[in-house]
């Protein structure tokens, strides 16, 4: 369980420090194309709340 807990905190930590490193960046073409941009996002919102209840269903079932 630590074990598992400290590899979350270090994808946690992860995600947050490469958030704010890209951030930085900006796109001079990010308003003509908000439409993809926004069905990107959904999509990946889409595959990752999948991933995490899915996870979270193995866990349950495991443990």
């Amino acid at each position: 369980m630590g074990i598992m807990l400290g590899l979350v905190l270090l994808i946690l930590i992860f995600a947050v420090v490469s958030t704010l490193l890209l951030t930085g960046k900006s796109d001079e073409n990010y308003g003509s194309s908000t439409k993809r941009n926004t069905t990107n996002l959904t999509l990946i919102y889409v595959v990752i709340i999948f991933m995490g209840l899915a996870s979270l269903g193995v866990y349950i079932w495991r443990f």
